[in-house]
């Protein structure tokens, strides 16, 4: 895959850094003299290019034309919104993501300036620990499908009003599925008549609502009582 990333800041370092080790092909655009000096020592010379991201022939030179990802990571919102608007309409890049610096203009961060994915991390951050008390000691291990869906870990406690039953018998939430269970270090594949023990630990792909009513579910009959 072929990745522009416009902006040379820290995120985009390290965005440029998990691409290269994925074999992608990436290249980077950056003006700036002090972060070109340092992101020379950080990254492969021949994937920076030194110039201004919002020049129109610096992302042709850099590769706009046969970018399969457009990621615009400058620390200026309105820069972003006008590489990744350029981009689309001039190159025709099929996927643009773009990092908002100030939560006050996510709401320009759509469509109308052809942003795919917009990155709020203020936005990302305040959902992650609101979503994460609301899950007790269940564990968010990935997102998928653009947070619509997670793979979501938790440990049956020995109290759990699950422990003993089968899958079969318990009222998993819609969009859930049981996708594996780790029971003494052994992976189990979960079928109906699949039984949940004490200790089991427990991955599930679900929503967010599902996820509550899943935590729900697997917790400590002590922990239920305790927030009745």
């Amino acid at each position: 895959m072929n990745v522009l990333i416009a902006g040379g800041g820290r995120t985009a370092t390290q965005l440029a850094r998990i691409l290269l080790a994925q074999n992608h092909n990436v290249s980077l655009i950056e003006k700036r003299v002090e972060i070109l000096a340092r992101i020379h020592k950080e990254l492969p010379t021949e994937i920076i290019f030194e110039g201004n991201p919002i020049d129109p022939q610096m992302l042709e030179q850099a590769g706009a034309a046969t970018a399969d990802v457009l990621a615009a990571c400058t620390t200026e919102d309105e820069i972003n919104l006008a590489i990744c608007y350029y981009a689309r309409n001039h190159f025709h890049v099929p996927r643009i993501i773009a990092r908002i610096n100030n939560p006050r203009n996510a709401w320009l961060f759509d469509q109308k300036f052809h942003v795919d994915v917009a990155v709020n991390q203020a936005s990302l951050m305040a959902s992650l620990i609101v979503e994460e008390m609301s899950l007790g000691d269940m564990m968010t291990l990935l997102k998928i499908r653009r947070g619509n869906y997670s793979l979501v870990e938790e440990k049956i406690p020995p109290d759990a009003s699950v422990v003993g039953q089968a899958i079969k018998d318990l009222p998993f939430p819609e969009h859930c599925v049981i996708a594996a269970i780790i029971r003494q270090g052994e992976v189990v594949v979960p079928r109906g008549m699949t039984v949940f023990d004490a200790g089991d630990e427990v991955l599930a792909i679900t929503d967010p609502e599902g996820a509550k009513q899943l935590a729900k579910m697997f917790a400590s009959q002590k922990h239920n009582h305790n927030r009745l």
